[in-house]
Parts: structure tokens; C-alpha cells; sequence
């Protein structure tokens, strides 16, 4: 029996290693891994031993012959980026051990999301190392609780292994405090050996045309917050009292508010939607959204994982709306773009008929010129087309904010660094680091190339500590287990 990857991969890595006989790739060490959009079991390969299933952090591997219907799609998917010859050893290579500090060291991280959590993991492998964590909210998690769709019940599973870290009984997390308004950069700084900012990138990028800032037009971040029931989101409330609704992006966060929108709300009524969110669905009336991207269809955003799921949504009718011949895999990942190429050329043209169902139009070649309306948004213009519509939702990206302390790059919205290093003592990891592109587990990466810095200061003496008498840090190398 063999396995395979479906829908939830978060390229947190775990089951590569886990595989005793390195059937799973890209592994890090590997060119195609840093733009890869998920890992791929080999078929032939593969023993059937599970121990991937085990490593996996979100449920995404099962036996290929226990596929649902709706997921059948992943046993081609998989067998199929093999198919061209991989060299690749008997086994993954191993990670690197990373540095040992002999002696007690206290790390504060800002922001408790992804990228945090896989830091104070990667601190805590330290014996004397002791790790506080400081959230704004009341809950921890970041956008693995508060960004990740209600109804992708596996990808919200990730923090069963953030509690796992949390449980550590040299884990501290302070929730809400607010680094910048009720404790300083300059604070912590005193009271740390060292500092990791892992705060993600808290807005979202503009569109810059005409009416965007009319009612109804909303960025998708926003509208993802008050679906999943985000602090900062009580009380808002959404029109969905149109037929249609227009999405500029086509990314993964386009596609799951598309998918939220469209979906029966039967359907989520046991997620973790938010009730008011939900209340506001079953009253919905919206029947058409339509996806708005400024490119081709060779350039989609979304993942195969995700328009697989848009696909398989039931009741839902997913059509395109652009031309597809001709049209070849391009950009970071050519696998994956030619793989969407071929699933897109299986779906019905937008100018198929109507058959009852909910619909969303991947619409292609369409950039929005301006915003329609008044008082309220009632249309978009895309070039000479105008497409009516009572709701408008920007989701071209997410983007950092400034850190209050750190200097920062305006053109990247990310906090300038070297390997994770702001400076002696101070640190970044996450997409305020590296900006808003990767998944929830490519976080893992990142924050242990960040940790692994740290850890390479204190060896070189550019931290002053604040060990105890007698606990001066030494660094070594700690051994693999």
C-alpha cells in the first residue's frame, strides 16, 4: 500500500525525514524545494510503512487507495512530478545537528504564528534555554488559527503541534501584550539575552485604483478575519445581500473566500466558522463570484491543492474565462503551473449555461481600472467590460508592517537582515523576514536558519548574555540523537 500527499500539505518537512527510504520530495537540501507548492510522495518507491502519516503535522498523506472521489486527483499529481529521473540518495540527508549552548539563555519571540512556535521549538532543543512568547490577542497561533479557511479542518490541525511546543515547561506565552504600546523594543532588549520578531505581515496590499475606498469593497484579509472570528473583526459586518461578487487575486486566500461565499452553509456549520459570519452565509444571496486576475492562466497564484478543493466543492459550478491553448507551466514551480493548466482546460467555458448550481468564474486577462459607485460599491472596470456586483474583495497580497525599534524596508514591507541577523541580539523569522510567500510549515526553514544564527552570536561572543554567575554559555555541537 502506498501513500500519498493530498490537499493540506503545509511543507513543514517532517515527513521527509520521517520516510526511511526518502521517497518524498523536494527535500530542503534540494534546488526545487524553496518554491515548491507541496511535497510529493514517489509511488514506486514508497514501502507502505506510514511513518509519514505519523510526522505529518496536518493529515495530508493516506494510502492512495483510500482516496475520496474528490481527492483522486492527488494519485495522478504525485506519480507524476516523478516522472522525470530525480538523483536523490537512499536516504533524505540529515538537517544539520545545531549549535549546543552549554548554560541558561532566555529568548523572547514577538508574535506567537507559525513562524514563532517553529522558532521557540528550535530554541528549546537548548537545555538551559528558556523562551517567552508575546501575543496582542487573547488566543496564540497567528494565521494558523485566525487565516487558515473553517472548513480546511486538517490545515487548523498544525496547532496540535504548537501545543505540543507550548507544553514545554520552559515555554512562557504572555497574551495580549502589545510590543510597542505596552512594552518596548528597548524593554526587551534589557531583559533578553536575545529578541526574534516573528510578526507576520498584519495588512494587506492596496490595489491603488479609483473607488477603492467606497463601501463594499473590502480586502480579503478582512474578510477572512470575520469569518474565522478574529478579535479585531467583532461587530463587522459584511453586504451579501447581491447576486455577485468579484474577487481581484487569484490566489489561495481568493480562492477560499470564493469557496466560502459559494458553499452551502449546511457545509460549515460544523468548523469553527464564526456564528455571526455563519448566520450572515445562510442569508446570503450571492449566486456568482467571479475571480479577477490581471495574467494568464500560466501565471494562476492558487495551488493545485487549492483549486482541486474549489473544484470538488459541492454544488458548486467552476468555470474559466480566458483563453487556455497553447498556454505552458511557467514561474517558481513549473510542475505545479502545468499541472493547473491541465485541470483548468477540463473546466467548462464561463460561456457554458447555468445549471442551478452556485458558480465562480476564473476570470483571466481582467485587471480592475476603477472601483464603481457612489455611496457603495456597484460594479467594477475592467478595461472596457464593467461587471456588476454588490461586493468587491482585494486579496493581491498580504504585506509587513513596520516594527516599532527595527528599521524596515518599504519596498518589501519586510525588516532588513542577514540569515535572520537584524543585529547582534535581535532577530526576524517569518514573513516579516522573508515576505508573505511560502505555506504554514515553510516556516520551519526559516526559523531554524534564524535560531541557528542566533546560536552562531553566542558562540562568537556578539551577545552579551545575562547568564548567572558560573552558567557562562559555551557553545559546542549538539550531538544527533
Amino acid at each position: 500500500m502506498s501513500y500519498v500527499i493530498a490537499q493540506s500539505c503545509c511543507n513543514d518537512t517532517s515527513c521527509v525525514f520521517a520516510c526511511p527510504v526518502n521517497c518524498i520530495h523536494p527535500t530542503p537540501d534540494e534546488p526545487d524545494f524553496a518554491t515548491a507548492e507541496m511535497l510529493y510522495v514517489d509511488p514506486s518507491a514508497c514501502v507502505g510503512c506510514g511513518a509519514c502519516v505519523t510526522a505529518c503535522p496536518v493529515g495530508a498523506i493516506m494510502p492512495v487507495e483510500q482516496l475520496a472521489p474528490r481527492l483522486s486527483a492527488f494519485a495522478e499529481l504525485n506519480a507524476a512530478f516523478y516522472r522525470e529521473p530525480r538523483d536523490r540518495p537512499p536516504l533524505a540527508p540529515v538537517v544539520p545537528a545545531p549549535v549546543a549552548v552549554t548554560g541558561r539563555f532566555d529568548v523572547a519571540i514577538v508574535g506567537s504564528g507559525p513562524a514563532a512556535m517553529y522558532a521557540a521549538d528550535e530554541v528549546l532543543l537548548q537545555p538551559g534555554a528558556r523562551v517567552t512568547v508575546y501575543e496582542r490577542l487573547a488566543q496564540p497561533y497567528g494565521l494558523a488559527r485566525y487565516g487558515v479557511a473553517p472548513d480546511h479542518r486538517e490545515t487548523r490541525a498544525i496547532t496540535a503541534l504548537f501545543d505540543r511546543i507550548a507544553a514545554d515547561p520552559r515555554f512562557r506565552l504572555r497574551t495580549g501584550v502589545e510590543v510597542g504600546r505596552d512594552l518596548t523594543h528597548e524593554e526587551l532588549v534589557r531583559r533578553y539575552d536575545a529578541v526574534i520578531y516573528a510578526v507576520g505581515a498584519a495588512t494587506d496590499r492596496r490595489l491603488g485604483v479609483p473607488g477603492e475606498s467606497l463601501t463594499g469593497c473590502v480586502p480579503a484579509t478582512d474578510f477572512v478575519a470575520w469569518y474565522n472570528g478574529h478579535p479585531d473583526a467583532a461587530g463587522v459586518r459584511h453586504d451579501l445581500s447581491g447576486d455577485r461578487a468579484v474577487v481581484v487575486g487569484n490566489g489561495n486566500v481568493a480562492i477560499d473566500v470564493a469557496r466560502i461565499l459559494t458553499a452551502d452553509p449546511r457545509s460549515l456549520a460544523a468548523t469553527s466558522v464564526a456564528p455571526a459570519a455563519l448566520a450572515a452565509l445562510r442569508a446570503s444571496r450571492i449566486e456568482e463570484v467571479v475571480l479577477l486576475a490581471r495574467r494568464g492562466p500560466e501565471h494562476s497564484a492558487f495551488t493545485v491543492p487549492a483549486l482541486i478543493d474549489l473544484i470538488a466543492t459541492p454544488g458548486l459550478q467552476v468555470v474559466v474565462d480566458g483563453e487556455l491553448a497553447g498556454t505552458d507551466g511557467v514561474g517558481a514551480d513549473p510542475f505545479a503551473a502545468a499541472h493547473k493548466l491541465r485541470l483548468l482546460r477540463d473546466l467548462a467555458p464561463a460561456s457554458s449555461p447555468r445549471d442551478g448550481r452556485r458558480r465562480v468564474v476564473l476570470r483571466y486577462g481582467a485587471a480592475p481600472r476603477r472601483i464603481l459607485g457612489e455611496d457603495r460599491v456597484t460594479g467594477v472596470a475592467c478595461g472596457e467590460q464593467v461587471i456588476d456586483c454588490g461586493l468587491v474583495l482585494t486579496a493581491i497580497g498580504y504585506r509587513g508592517v513596520p516594527v516599532p525599534g527595527l528599521p524596515f524596508d518599504e519596498a518589501t514591507g519586510t525588516v532588513p537582515h542577514e540569515r535572520g541577523r537584524v543585529a547582534p541580539g535581535v532577530y526576524v523569522a517569518g514573513w516579516i523576514e522573508r515576505g508573505p510567500r511560502g505555506f504554514l510549515g515553510t516556516n520551519r526553514t526559516c526559523s531554524r536558519e534564524t535560531v541557528r544564527r542566533l546560536l552562531e552570536d553566542i558562540g562568537a561572543g556578539l551577545i552579551a548574555t545575562h547568564a548567572e554567575p558560573g552558567q557562562r554559555l559555551r557553545v559546542g555541537v549538539l550531538p544527533r540523537m
